[in-house]
């Protein structure tokens, strides 16, 4: 047994190398990469990381929640955790970037990476290069020529006009220009449609059809996200009718539930859920299994930090895909590099000419860099089982808290005398 004895969640802010603009949220000039860290402590002292994406401080209030649904559970009991998640979902939150942190702890414990927990092993990734600016045709041509002297054979590029023929023209001068020596995918980035700051384009069926006639025959590998997340009965028709594979699902945040609908509509030809947020690991992989068992094609988003990556690669070795598809590498220099994604890393996830190995170390197969935490990082939330208490009997009294341990306790003694 393996309780839950500490939380510790940190802000980290890693300074880009220069102004990164995503195509996602037009008119943004990101200067860092900032996310929220996780860090899970249990009585026998192992630690679980996770981490997720963050616009600032809008998780400053989370740990006051975790604390008390976390604090004294059994860590590697993930069925609990996700349960745990659940209820504190019913309150607005939606945090699976949480769950995690326990499959690396579950791992150190039983001394196996996730992949392996997970029923596969660990192996050798093949890269797609995951762009994430709009540029021009030009600037395109020349990322993709240094994508591939680096040794990739697979791009991810960015559309977002309002005019449907700049879209057209982009991919179908880009691919004209590579004489298909690369596969290319094309994200249109309207699975979730951002316009607070700039104004973005938004699509409609005939248009991302035509726009999938054109991706077809350019030669196009693939067609990501060209419809509203929640358009299933749109995105169904779409995929039945494109001549090049639909793709998308990374941020379906109701998780399993929702995507196995998707799947059984056949919304999309490949499903790219991202752990992070869309049910974490143990919903992501039914989502993989499920895609097997349909037919289609699984390959998870991974364009959050390096241990969102780590995360999603492990997913992605234990799937059995990892023959059959490339997975996304986010890398847009000079903005968005390889150290300002995985910068508190102690090894970065450096590419070897467009392939990768998923690491054999127990766990998530990551270690965090103590110096480069304090560096980029700063401790917000820390609760532990003596802190719980005082910080209980401050908010309820003492009277309350008394009889919240005392049902407590009397349903663990339950559990205990009917499971021994």
């Amino acid at each position: 047994m393996s309780k839950i004895t500490r939380i510790e969640l940190y802000h980290v802010a890693i300074p880009l190398p220069t102004t990164f603009y995503p195509s996602w949220i037009p008119g943004f000039p990101q200067t860092e990469n900032r996310f929220t860290l996780i860090k899970v402590i249990t009585d026998d002292g192992v630690e679980g990381y996770s981490a997720g994406p963050a616009m600032g401080r809008e998780r400053a209030g989370i740990g006051e929640l975790l604390g008390p649904y976390l604090i004294g559970e059994e860590a590697t009991d993930i069925a609990l955790i996700q349960q745990r998640l659940r209820e504190v979902s019913y309150l607005g939150w939606r945090n699976y970037w949480i769950e995690p942190a326990f499959w690396d702890i579950k791992g150190k414990i039983e001394g196996k990476p996730v992949c392996e927990l997970l029923g596969g092993k660990p192996c050798k990734v093949t890269l797609y290069a995951s762009t994430g600016e709009v540029k021009t045709v030009p600037d395109r041509i020349q990322e993709a020529e240094a994508r591939y002297e680096e040794g990739f054979r697979s791009i991810k590029l960015r559309v977002h006009d309002f005019d449907e023929a700049v879209d057209i023209g982009h991919v179908v001068e880009t691919a004209k220009a590579l004489g298909h020596k690369m596969k290319i995918g094309v994200d249109a980035n309207q699975g979730w449609r951002v316009t607070v700051i700039g104004d973005a384009p938004l699509w409609d069926l005939e248009r991302a059809k035509r726009f999938a006639d054109a991706c077809a025959d350019a030669g196009i590998s693939w067609l990501e996200e060209p419809l509203p997340m929640d358009a299933y009965t749109d995105l169904s028709e779409l995929t039945a009718y494109s001549r090049v594979p639909i793709s998308g699902g990374e941020l379906h945040t109701s998780g399993l539930a929702e995507l196995r609908l998707m799947i059984q509509w056949r919304c999309y030809d490949i499903f790219q859920p991202d752990a992070v947020f869309a049910g974490g690991i143990a919903q992501t992989f039914e989502v993989a299994k499920l895609c097997r068992e349909h037919g289609l094609q699984y390959s998870p988003h991974t364009w959050t930090n390096g241990i969102g990556f780590a995360i999603n690669l492990q997913l992605m070795a234990a799937s059995g895909f990892a023959d059959q598809k490339d997975l996304e590498y986010p890398l847009n220099p000079p903005g968005w590099t390889v150290e300002a994604r995985d910068g508190i890393l102690a090894a970065p996830f450096v590419h070897d000419k467009g392939t990768i190995n998923t690491p054999a170390a127990p766990g998530l197969g990551i270690a965090i860099d103590p110096g480069a935490l304090r560096k980029f990082g700063k401790r917000f939330f820390v609760m532990d089982r003596k802190r719980l208490i005082w910080y209980s009997i401050r908010n309820r009294g003492i009277k309350v808290s008394l009889e919240i341990d005392r049902v407590k306790k009397e349903k663990a003694r339950k559990a205990s005398t009917e499971h021994p």
